[in-house]
């Protein structure tokens, strides 16, 4: 059956189909090669990623792993990670959410000037204003603190996921609306009561990436924070570099060990993140 399939493809539709599953091919091999080698690489030894980086360990080290695991530290950077995560995310879903439904179903003079006013925040990512938000951010004595990096988290993360919960807030019809008032909705009832659970895939489309996002941040918790115990997960890496030298077995255990709990949760909520992204609104 399959190989009729393919003869009643023209050979145009064939080459398509060849380089599409060769890109997505080239693509796996281009994200799973370096987790497979940081993996791997935890269990060699010093030498051997020296000598053999990319091939099988003559000798399987697990003290890497043990070490890492075992440690406290791992487990308040673990923790502090995970109150930033959360907290920036509830921030921005909370935030957004509310800007968005202003700015899709609410007419006002200057609407549109101040929606593009947020979108301009697409245009300045952290590195371009950090030392503005580093002064800012000293002179509201947030400097070393986890505050520190949520707040500007949750400020730089608002534009983007704005302008995606604008969209599926606009598809609404607007009946729906009508009819939802007649039942004495307000427009808090209405957001609250019709809007959000409705558009459930596009808010945990919207949780997701910024879970990810907080929990990969390195630039912004280098700069802010300068006590070890408010120290997030990327900036443990630090605490293997010495003054002659880089750990670089128990690194690559520390990577691995710190993208676990993000590689399995956007497995688990992959769909949503595709439904969010691509599925449309209720049509009328």
């Amino acid at each position: 059956m399959s190989s009729v399939r393919m003869q009643e493809r023209n050979p145009g539709q064939i080459v398509a189909m060849v380089l599409k599953y060769g890109v997505c091919v080239l693509v796996s091999v281009l994200v799973l090669v370096p987790l497979a080698m940081a993996v791997l690489g935890g269990f060699k030894r010093n030498a051997d990623l020296v000598t053999s980086p990319f091939g099988w360990p003559e000798t399987i080290v697990t003290s890497n792993y043990t070490d890492v695991i075992t440690s406290t530290s791992f487990w308040q950077q673990l923790w502090n990670s995970t109150f930033v995560m959360l907290v920036t995310s509830f921030g921005v879903v909370l935030l957004a959410s509310m800007a968005a439904f202003v700015f899709a179903r609410i007419r006002f003079p200057g609407r549109e000037l101040l929606f593009n006013f947020f979108t301009l925040g697409l245009l300045f990512p952290i590195a371009v204003a950090i030392l503005p938000l580093y002064i800012t951010l000293r002179q509201a004595h947030l400097v070393d603190t986890l505050w520190g990096i949520i707040l500007p988290q949750i400020a730089f993360g608002l534009p983007g996921n704005i302008l995606i919960l604008r969209g599926f807030f606009a598809a609404i019809p607007t009946e729906l609306e009508e009819a939802a008032a007649l039942d004495g909705c307000g427009y808090f009832g209405f957001f609250w009561r019709v809007l959000l659970p409705l558009e459930r895939p596009a808010l945990a489309a919207v949780v997701v990436l910024t879970m990810v996002a907080s929990w990969n941040n390195y630039f912004l918790p280098l700069l802010v924070l300068n006590n070890e115990k408010l120290y997030t997960l990327p900036l443990g890496i630090m605490q293997f570099r010495g003054q002659f030298g880089t750990d670089w077995a128990k690194v690559l255990a520390f990577i691995s060990l710190a993208l676990a709990p993000t590689v399995i949760f956007y497995l688990l909520a992959e769909r949503h993140i595709v439904a969010g992204l691509t599925a449309g609104a209720v049509k009328g």
